[in-house]
């Protein structure tokens, strides 16, 4: 059986699907992944795991609704290449007319991953863009045969805004995360934070290095680190924002990292106030796989990887100043640390394992070994 995985950042997969994807290559199958880089950079790496890998045309962030018919061509020529027998979508483009591309060149098996529904759907008025995805979705979604939600309050927003049936949602616990690949780690003595995310301000950066200049003001040994990249999202802050920050000592800025595993063993508690809409935030496992205390804020789909007070803390959306209570409270008192690191890595192990994600994936979409 031939499996076709589309995604609108070829980046994506690494960190977020690559475990699905070997889990149907050990199963016997074909897995051809669609993206939106240059097939000359991945194909070797896909190849060496072995899969295959076709590049694509999107506009990832772009609103030009020329842009978005090239994109329905270009896959719909993809598709109609290598015609798999399923499909499998992630991230809104891909969702979208992947969902749509599929139908016209006759395949009948799509199944859609819904991650976060960001600030589309989650800001205090959503507008033209929320609109016009939401017409989108309840175009393509009725080609889906099952669609993927991370958090129940997302797939309760689209079934009440009519986007897709209740009958064909399933339920996953986020991407899952590789507990073998994010081993615990014994917590170190340094008081140290760690945010992990895009820089864009739906992710709370700003409430984080705010809440690190409070919290240094009481701990000033206390050290705060920030990994992730500048986005092209509007929403994005940029390196003068972020410059004062670091030239007077409140962060050490460590830029994007492939691999994030050094600075979550450095750390002694991961932080994310991301209040935009996340689906389950991979980051959020990752830390608690390794065994840190999260502090996220109490919002959705962020919530979703915090039982408040036994492995880490809620606190209230675009709130710097509970933010760095909370974040007091856990640097202070060294017990209550080790115990919510145990938690996590429990829950990591329990309920977040990537082995037990791809099991509910394989089995609805009718993927077992190949004879």
């Amino acid at each position: 059986m031939k499996i076709a995985i589309i995604v609108t950042s070829t980046k994506d997969i690494p960190r977020f699907r690559l475990d699905m994807a070997k889990e149907f290559v050990s199963l016997g199958h074909s897995v051809i992944i669609f993206g939106d880089e240059e097939e000359s950079i991945w194909t070797q790496f896909f190849g060496a795991k072995g899969m295959s890998y076709r590049q694509f045309y999107v506009s990832r962030t772009g609103t030009n609704p020329f842009d978005d018919l090239k994109t329905l061509k270009s896959l719909m020529e993809n598709l109609r290449s290598e015609m798999p027998d399923k499909v499998f979508t992630s991230n809104v483009k891909a969702n979208i007319y992947g969902s749509v591309a599929a139908h016209r060149v006759g395949i009948g098996d799509v199944y859609v991953m819904m991650g976060g529904l960001g600030s589309v759907y989650r800001s205090e008025k959503p507008g033209f863009i929320a609109k016009l995805v939401s017409l989108e979705y309840r175009y393509s979604l009725r080609y889906a045969k099952k669609v993927f939600f991370q958090n129940q309050d997302d797939a309760k927003l689209f079934v009440s805004l009519r986007l897709v049936d209740d009958s064909k949602i399933v339920m996953v616990r986020g991407s899952g995360v590789n507990i073998q690949r994010f081993d615990f780690s014994p917590l170190p003595q340094e008081t140290r934070f760690l945010f992990v995310g895009r820089l864009v301000k739906g992710k709370g950066i700003i409430e984080y290095l705010d809440a690190a200049r409070l919290v240094k003001r009481k701990i000033p040994d206390a050290k705060f680190d920030v990994v992730g990249a500048f986005d092209s999202n509007p929403t994005s802050i940029r390196l003068e924002q972020l410059q004062p920050y670091i030239d007077d000592g409140t962060i050490a800025y460590q830029g994007e990292q492939k691999d994030v595993r050094p600075f979550l063993k450095k750390c002694s508690c991961f932080v994310l106030p991301s209040y935009y809409g996340e689906g389950t935030p991979k980051s959020g496992l990752e830390a608690m796989a390794t065994g840190r205390p999260i502090i996220v804020a109490d919002a959705v789909g962020s919530r979703e990887v915090v039982l408040d007070g036994v492995n880490g803390y809620l606190v209230s959306p675009k709130n710097a100043h509970d933010l760095a209570e909370k974040m007091i409270s856990i640097a202070v008192n060294r017990s209550k640390a080790l115990s919510m690191a145990e938690a996590s890595r429990r829950l990591a192990e329990e309920v977040f394992d990537v082995r037990s994600v791809n099991l509910v994936i394989c089995r609805t979409m009718g993927i077992s070994r190949e004879r």
